[in-house]
């Protein structure tokens, strides 16, 4: 019996993790090595002595490792339901009428969009005391502004499909949603490409007395938060942002806060998984020098540019600011360290 069977539906989940390509390449390569060595010896062994996992087994020990850090997770409390979708997570706030967060990992291979937005609002099925719904946001002059961003699902049909959930839906100024909020959302996504792989929690900042929308009184934020953490060495950095539900052409960088001033204002607590001493490290400092902003580098869905701004820290403890097409995005002066 062939013992290496090969799930290529599971190994299509572990495709954006290319740590795990040697070690299922591996694996491959010893199935072969083992399938030779057991016809040769077949004639003269009932009984072969090795028998290696199954590549699917392989895969999906990997997944569940992957699964089991969900570091872009808030912490929330025992008597909340975490809704977990094919690319986000979020916990639904119903009196309210929209999550309280969104939170995902978004890596660079997801930047990459192979299907169309797909724009078929619809409730959320995974919410038991059910979600807003198009009758709400039907003539209220507010847009159906996404939190998770359907450009940030491309990647994937369901993921697409699910990000029009209205669980991920929340009441946004027209000109804030197509505006600077889609700016700081193309922002993130160059992010991604650059750091390989961000951690993301966004959301409305909910309280009391908000102003409502619809028969289901959908509230309307004044202020929309983003947090992004950056886990990938060697520059680990957490930046967040909170913008008011307005227009605004002003720079990106002008909201950009710490982590902490997020925390404070919305009262939840991000990136929880974090060792205390990286937490407390990452989400107390606000660096904007350790982030590219120069919008002259940013490419949205580009393939046909390589160029990064460089990875390294100079001795000043900023981010070099040196542009680079080295495939670690290291310039020639730090890459030769």
């Amino acid at each position: 019996m062939n013992v290496c069977v090969f799930n290529v539906n599971a190994f299509m989940r572990i495709l954006k993790y290319p740590i795990f390509f040697v070690l299922i390449l591996s694996h491959i390569l010893s199935c072969r090595q083992l399938d030779t060595s057991s016809k040769e010896h077949q004639n003269t062994s009932q009984n072969y002595p090795i028998e290696l996992p199954s590549a699917d087994t392989l895969i999906q020990e990997a997944i569940l490792l992957i699964d089991s850090e969900h570091l872009e997770i808030p912490k929330y409390k025992q008597n909340e339901k975490v809704i977990y979708h094919s690319g986000y997570a979020l916990v639904y706030n119903e009196y309210y009428e929209q999550a309280d967060w969104i939170a995902y990992e978004l890596t660079s291979f997801e930047t990459k969009r192979i299907v169309s937005r797909s724009n078929k609002f619809c409730e959320d099925p995974n919410v038991s005391t059910q979600t807003a719904t198009i009758t709400d946001y039907k003539n209220s002059g507010y847009d159906r502004g996404h939190l998770a961003p359907a450009a940030d699902m491309g990647w994937s049909l369901t993921a697409m499909n699910e990000s029009f959930y209205f669980s991920n839906i929340s009441p946004q100024v027209q000109s804030f949603n197509r505006g600077i909020w889609k700016r700081l959302e193309e922002l993130v996504r160059f992010w991604a490409q650059e750091n390989a792989s961000i951690y993301i929690a966004t959301g409305p900042i909910l309280s009391r007395g908000l102003p409502t929308i619809g028969p289901n009184k959908v509230a309307v934020p004044k202020y929309f938060y983003k947090v992004i953490l950056d886990y990938s060495k060697p520059d680990l950095k957490g930046i967040g942002f909170i913008i008011p539900n307005t227009g605004s052409n002003e720079s990106l960088q002008n909201f950009a806060v710490s982590i902490d001033s997020v925390e404070q204002l919305t009262s939840l607590d991000f990136f929880p998984k974090l060792p205390d001493l990286q937490e407390k490290l990452i989400e107390s400092k606000l660096c904007v020098s350790c982030w590219t902003w120069n919008k002259a580098t940013y490419h949205s869905n580009s393939s046909n540019s390589n160029t990064v701004q460089c990875r390294a820290i100079t001795k000043a403890g900023s981010r070099c600011k040196r542009m680079t097409r080295n495939a670690n995005s290291q310039c020639t002066q730090h890459n030769k360290y």
